[in-house]
């Protein structure tokens, strides 16, 4: 009958709509990774052309290369790649050193393609999980996150700290994925969700999570660094969970006020006991103790807490300036490209 015909028409275009080729871009910062790339688009690009052969893939992936600020001879090394391999491999200069989640941001901001999927240059994170989450995507999740089977490849001090910080994200109300950090595929509309995001504090693990739609998990084990540093120092890791903390728990300023009421509690106490002490032996001399330890720990409660206030202060500050994010100093094989505006 038509109206089962026009069904089982609509039934097949929805099922090779799914089973279509999809255009891919994987987007991979770079920071003084000169060392790594020619491994790194060596692996990336087989990948690739290994889907492609298979019908998985679109021949319009490619591989992003975006170079955030380099000293060494990344660039040079990049604009090599590109020339090797036009159209297949495209990259992006910032102005300046911007930060790892500013040129993630830039290449998502960038790039083309159906999806995207964000990997660091240094390979650590297994690029062979790519094709499961390219299928997560085919069955329609607009956002893959990979996630770490566990952290062997990680000293003991690094496997403690990141516990710690994701036991301290989860206790303050952050939405964040253990084990996950910005290895990761995102549909075409979760991008554009994700742009609409306008603020200058960025922590990339805690945005996409608030941007929603159907989320998915393909799991792996970290491979260790090859060659090359780590560009992320005990510092730098401690500044990355600051930024996430204040940036989506105001758990801290709780944290204030309840230490706010515990101080004033233990005042009253104090003053209640010294008050006692007074009536009831007039010959009792007050120690040193009764005055010097209760000032230095009001102090103590208050510098912290300033500490605290100061740096949610800060953030509103480089909010309200609206300066660029990032900005791109140039790029190869990305014709029209064009960053969108903060909103």
């Amino acid at each position: 009958m038509p109206p089962e015909r026009t069904d089982l028409t609509e039934s097949s275009s929805l099922s090779s709509a799914a089973n279509a080729p999809v255009a891919v871009t994987l987007v991979v910062p770079c920071y003084n990774e000169e060392e790594v790339l020619e491994d790194t688009a060596r692996v990336l690009l087989a990948l690739i052309e290994a889907q492609v052969t298979a019908g998985r893939l679109s021949p319009a992936s490619s591989v992003l290369f975006v170079d955030d600020g380099s000293r060494d001879r990344t660039w040079a090394r990049i604009e090599t790649l590109t020339v090797r391999h036009p159209g297949r491999v495209t990259a992006a200069r910032l102005s300046r050193n911007m930060g790892h989640q500013y040129a993630l941001l830039a290449g998502l901001s960038l790039a083309p393609g159906d999806a995207l999927v964000t990997i660091d240059a240094d390979l650590q994170d297994d690029p062979a999980v790519i094709p499961q989450m390219i299928e997560r995507f085919r069955d329609g999740h607009d956002v893959v996150y990979g996630v770490r089977r566990e952290r062997a490849t990680d000293s003991a001090y690094k496997r403690l700290t990141a516990g710690a910080f994701y036991w301290l994200m989860r206790r303050m109300g952050a939405d964040v994925i253990a084990n996950h950090a910005d290895f990761r595929l995102m549909s075409r509309r979760a991008i554009e969700a994700l742009l609409s995001f306008g603020e200058a504090n960025l922590f990339l693990r805690g945005v996409v999570r608030l941007v929603g739609f159907k989320a998915a998990e393909v799991h792996y084990d970290r491979h260790a660094r090859q060659t090359g540093e780590t560009k992320y120092s005990t510092p730098q890791m401690a500044a990355l969970a600051i930024e996430g903390i204040t940036s989506f728990s105001v758990a801290p300023l709780r944290v204030i006020s309840a230490l706010g009421l515990l101080t004033s509690v233990f005042a009253v106490a104090v003053t209640v006991w010294v008050l006692i002490v007074a009536l009831t032996n007039p010959s009792a001399v007050p120690g040193w103790a009764s005055t010097v330890l209760p000032i230095t720990f009001i102090a103590g409660i208050q510098i912290l807490s300033l500490g605290v206030i100061g740096e949610y202060v800060g953030k509103i500050y480089l909010e309200t300036k609206r300066r660029p994010r990032f900005i791109v100093d140039q790029t190869i094989g990305l014709p029209g490209a064009q960053v969108p505006d903060r909103r």
